[in-house]
């Protein structure tokens, strides 16, 4: 896969994200799946869309990037934070901010050297090496999960 397929793929993946978000009937949007809601979701989202940027230069200096340090479990303090970062509770307001964030980080993708790419700059975790591509790849996998999520418990919640 090219960077660009790569790029464009991430796109696509929020863009049916979002698609999903938007299909929410009225109320859900705001309506808590255990702990979250599905705007905490687009919420902390948007934050790591911009934080990958944040680590993708941290990747391209050899360094581990700040995230990784999170003392949560599954990055759950770095999330929280995001969540009330992104506090608006209305939907196009939020979405329009998710379209925004993904706006910044294909733009920086785009000037990456594609050398940076998959260049191995001796930052791994969890005895993985840690490259702009897996980062990227990552990504689009949170945002994949999410939306399986949020159609599951849409679909459990439609038949009850």
């Amino acid at each position: 896969m090219t960077i660009g397929d790569q790029i464009n793929q991430l796109r696509r993946r929020v863009e049916e994200f979002a698609s999903c978000m938007e299909s929410l009937p009225s109320g859900w949007f705001l309506k808590p799946i255990d702990a979250w809601a599905p705007r905490d979701v687009v919420a902390h989202l948007i934050g790591w869309n911009r934080y990958t940027i944040t680590g993708c230069e941290q990747i391209r200096k050899g360094e581990t990037p700040f995230y990784f340090f999170d003392p949560g479990e599954d990055f759950s303090k770095i999330n929280a934070t995001l969540v009330q970062a992104y506090a608006s509770r209305d939907k196009q307001e939020i979405l329009g901010e998710l379209t925004a964030s993904l706006q910044e980080l294909t733009q920086y993708l785009h000037s990456l050297d594609p050398a940076d790419w998959e260049r191995d700059t001796g930052v791994t975790y969890q005895g993985e090496v840690i490259t702009i591509r897996s980062t990227v790849d990552a990504l689009m996998g949170d945002f994949v999960n999410h939306q399986r999520q949020i159609e599951a418990w849409a679909k459990g919640a439609d038949s009850t």
